[in-house]
């Protein structure tokens, strides 16, 4: 056994009331270099199959222009062929200079679908903000 030097009571040590935040740094840090490594693998995208929906139809004062894409990648405006030189003059035409006029966008379930994007940037281009993707509702 040990030999006790003083004469007078024994003194306990005081109980240490700091946080030893250490192990919460290391785990934060895993944790942080988990995400870093699996953040990009979870933007992989899935294939989904766009044309059916459950949505409501929209209703609007002034009837919608119409501007569909078919599966050989020609656009109609409303019911009128239009080239890509004669896209904007068309719709400028049928929406009467009123470019808040919503735009329902339909495209070919076959047709790629860069060529709808295409088409929605050159209308976005051009002022129209109001640019809808028309799908059908599913057959039940």
């Amino acid at each position: 056994m040990g030999v006790r030097l003083s004469s007078g009571p024994a003194t306990r040590p005081t109980p240490v009331s700091d946080i030893n935040v250490t192990p919460l740094v290391d785990v934060m840090l895993v944790l942080l270099i988990v995400f870093m490594v699996a953040a990009p693998m979870m933007t992989a995208g899935v294939k989904v199959d766009l044309p059916t929906s459950n949505a409501k139809p929209l209703q609007e004062p002034k009837p919608p222009i119409v501007v569909s894409i078919n599966a050989e990648g020609t656009v109609y405006v409303n019911q009128t062929a239009a080239t890509p030189e004669t896209l904007l003059p068309l719709m400028a035409q049928e929406a009467d200079g009123d470019k808040e006029r919503r735009i329902h966008l339909r495209g070919d379930q076959a047709l790629a679908y860069g060529r709808i994007v295409k088409t929605m940037g050159a209308l976005n281009d051009a002022g129209y903000a109001r640019i809808a993707l028309v799908s059908e509702q599913p057959s039940q």
